[in-house]
């Protein structure tokens, strides 16, 4: 499994929670991935993760005392209920993703590397650590 994790130029704690998600099936087959399909691979996989976490806010779940008091210390209680129904399309959220990489907004390390070319091969293994480095741009000249 890859492990994702995320960060920010300037903050100690993560952008998100590492989680993992599974290779790309060329890797399995022995074949070359570039940048480009591995920021594809990752953000379908978000993407599909994003939808099942919003079917399952629809529905209403009874919760423990400790899952309340919980809520309470974070500041807000989720039963569920939520008709939230935010359309997400995929592939333009690879083309959104793979446009901001062009544009300098992040960086993406694999396994303490840095790549810079889109359509580079990526060194992966099914075990790698993929971080993506959320640049902040400054005012001023």
């Amino acid at each position: 499994m890859l492990t994702i994790s995320g960060k920010a130029l300037g903050r100690k704690k993560p952008l998100f929670d590492d989680y993992s998600v599974a290779p790309p099936t060329a890797i399995a087959a022995g074949q070359p991935v570039t940048l480009r399909e591995l920021i594809g691979h990752v953000v379908r996989t978000e993407v599909t993760g994003f939808k099942q976490r919003q079917a399952e806010r629809r529905l209403l779940k009874a919760l423990t005392a400790k899952q309340i008091t919980e809520g309470l210390a974070a500041g807000k209680v989720q039963a569920g209920g939520s008709e939230l129904d935010q359309a997400v399309d995929p592939e333009q959220s690879v083309a959104t993703a793979v446009e901001a990489f062009a544009d300098g907004l992040y960086l993406v390390v694999v396994d303490e590397a840095e790549l810079k070319e889109l359509d580079g091969v990526v060194p992966l293994t099914a075990s790698s650590r993929l971080t993506f480095i959320r640049l902040t741009m400054l005012a001023g000249g």
